[in-house]
């Protein structure tokens, strides 16, 4: 015979894992595409929880009334965000690189509304953006992501973070060189061959002027444009390799900065 007791204050405690799960899952890829129902991310949410819930040090957890859970609430909220943040700000590098590439090959103003993040993204961003989403799936990348919340309640347990917000500010400043290195290498391939285009065309403007090349231009950096995407496309493994690393280098830093 089994004997459990759960106490309401068992219940209050386990609320604040979920907080922190549920705010992580909310932010994180691929869990925070609106495709994925709010009941799904929810029950996600609720059964991380429950598995991990015997595991979990509640020694810090001491709190009094409702102000006191409260604070404890928001800060569990704060670090789930904060820890997904760091999985989610990665994404920004393809969509960075996507708009450099859209500006090269003359389709900026060729914008498109993007319902998962509510914002207009480039086509070409778009298109990398679930290219790495695809990768990220296919090589279980989202069971790393998983496992980094999980493995956060050893490290930072309920009502013990300690916000080092000089740390934090180093790791963000540090994203933002890494995200132009990154983004640039994705771009390279295309930001050769469309200068290596340039020249020629300028080149071909002094040779024969009567040529209109502004019209001629456009449409071979399209066709060009197309064809490189097209070509490196095989590719996209290393640029998710790159990224990834980046993904695990960013949850690492906040982690740190917040104990």
């Amino acid at each position: 015979m089994v004997n459990y007791t759960f106490s309401l204050y068992d219940f209050e405690k386990f609320l604040l894992i979920v907080v922190r799960v549920a705010s992580f899952l909310f932010i994180a890829p691929p869990f925070n595409q609106r495709g994925v129902p709010s009941r799904v991310k929810i029950g996600l949410a609720v059964f991380i929880s429950i598995l991990i819930g015997g595991m979990i040090d509640m020694t810090q957890v001491e709190y009094t009334g409702m102000i006191g859970y409260a604070l404890i609430v928001l800060k569990e909220g704060i670090t789930g965000l904060m820890i997904g943040l760091a999985a989610n700000i990665c994404n920004s590098i393809i969509l960075f690189a996507g708009n450099i590439i859209d500006m090269d090959i003359g389709l900026s103003m060729a914008t498109m509304f993007d319902p998962s993040t509510n914002s207009q993204v480039t086509i070409s961003g778009n298109l990398y953006n679930y290219f790495i989403l695809l990768l990220l799936l296919a090589t279980d990348m989202h069971h790393t992501i998983l496992r980094a919340i999980m493995d956060c309640f050893t490290v930072i347990p309920i009502n013990g973070q300690v916000f080092r917000w000089d740390s934090l500010m180093t790791t963000m400043t540090n994203f933002l060189g890494d995200m132009f290195v990154i983004a640039f290498r994705i771009v390279l391939p295309i930001f050769v061959c469309i200068m290596i285009l340039n020249c020629i065309l300028g080149i071909m403007a002094k040779v024969a002027p009567q040529m209109n090349i502004f019209a001629v231009g456009m449409q071979m950096k399209i066709v060009l444009g197309f064809a490189v995407l097209f070509i490196t496309s095989i590719l996209m493994g290393d640029v998710g390799n790159f990224i990834f690393r980046e993904i695990q280098r960013m949850m690492v830093s906040v982690i740190k900065g917040l104990y």
